[in-house]
């Protein structure tokens, strides 16, 4: 164990490391489709394209916000801003004239009508960014890289995907808590996705409360993906590739779990990032394997709870 930790020490670090920073990216991403299922009812597969126009939105305004001269670092909050501008855009239009017509359908229906936005958004992708690689690294590039010690060994790595992509993670994590337990709104927001019935017989406005959770859900995912464009080219069907991951996070923490996302997300994002190192043919299917070894000892999810249908 010695000898093979110290011939491969410098692989697990990196491993770590990148599994750290993907395990942020899909938590921003999951637990924004959590909380939508959790309060709507509703599988959205067209939360991916969502993830996909945030990443495009962040490289186009970060390289619009170079060309007019500005210094480096506007292109920082720039992220977050693009990331809003989605959530505040998109969200309320595709809730208001489209999921609040079939929250009364059947499962199949909701999940038929958001697969088919999903494949309308990756057209209208196509049509407003080509389908070249787009690539606009200069965050990253700014905060530089950081030398760590591990194992005998020096690892450098971006300041970028070590401290900002966890930091936002954990920020939303514990801010997400705090809103929905320590604010009205929050707790609004709780009596609906436990009983919309009584909820609304209390005088709470449930369709205000549905505009509300999808256009932050949405905000999430598009921050997910704002925050990925600097360290990778955005090309067409990434969408896709984190959607899948996302159920797969969603299904193994159990629908609705927000804690258990974040823990979930870790256990993929490691899983995946030492497969890539030490076995890559396994990288695409190891998070499904966790996936379905979780659900064949807890069908309802590590942290998810039997409900009781009310009919």
């Amino acid at each position: 164990m010695a000898e093979w930790f110290q011939d491969n020490g410098l692989l697990l670090g990196l491993a770590l490391l990148d599994g750290l920073s993907s395990a942020g990216l899909i938590f921003l991403v999951a637990v924004g489709l959590n909380l939508v299922f959790g309060v709507l009812r509703i599988v959205n597969v067209a939360h991916g394209s969502l993830y996909a126009i945030g990443a495009y939105s962040a490289a186009s305004i970060g390289i619009f916000l170079a060309s007019l001269g500005l210094p480096g670092w506007a292109s920082i909050p720039a992220l977050v801003v693009s990331a809003a501008l989605v959530g505040a855009v998109l969200g309320p239009l595709i809730e208001r004239f489209l999921l609040r017509r079939i929250y009364a359908q059947e499962e199949v229906v909701q999940l038929l009508v958001t697969f088919a936005l999903f494949m309308v958004l990756e057209d209208v992708q196509k049509l407003v960014w080509g389908v070249q690689p787009i690539h606009h690294d200069t965050a990253m590039t700014l905060l530089g890289t950081i030398d760590i010690p591990f194992a005998g060994d020096v690892i450098p790595f971006t300041n970028y995907q070590l401290f900002v992509l966890p930091g936002f993670a954990v920020v939303t994590l514990v801010g997400l808590a705090w809103f929905l337990r320590r604010t009205l709104t929050g707790r609004v927001i709780v009596a609906v996705t436990t009983d919309r019935e009584a909820a609304t017989a209390m005088g709470i406005d449930a369709s205000r409360i549905y505009l509300l959770t999808f256009s932050f859900g949405a905000a999430l995912a598009a921050l997910g993906g704002a925050l990925s464009s600097p360290t990778a080219a955005l090309v067409p069907g990434i969408g896709a590739q984190t959607i899948v991951l996302s159920f797969a996070v969603v299904a193994t923490a159990g629908l609705g779990q927000i804690e258990g996302a974040a823990l979930t997300s870790l256990m993929m994002g490691l899983g995946r990032s030492i497969a890539v190192y030490f076995e890559p043919e396994l990288e695409v299917v190891v998070p499904y394997i966790i996936m379905v070894l979780v659900l064949l000892v807890r069908p309802q999810g590590l942290f998810g709870v039997t409900e009781t249908r009310r009919v």
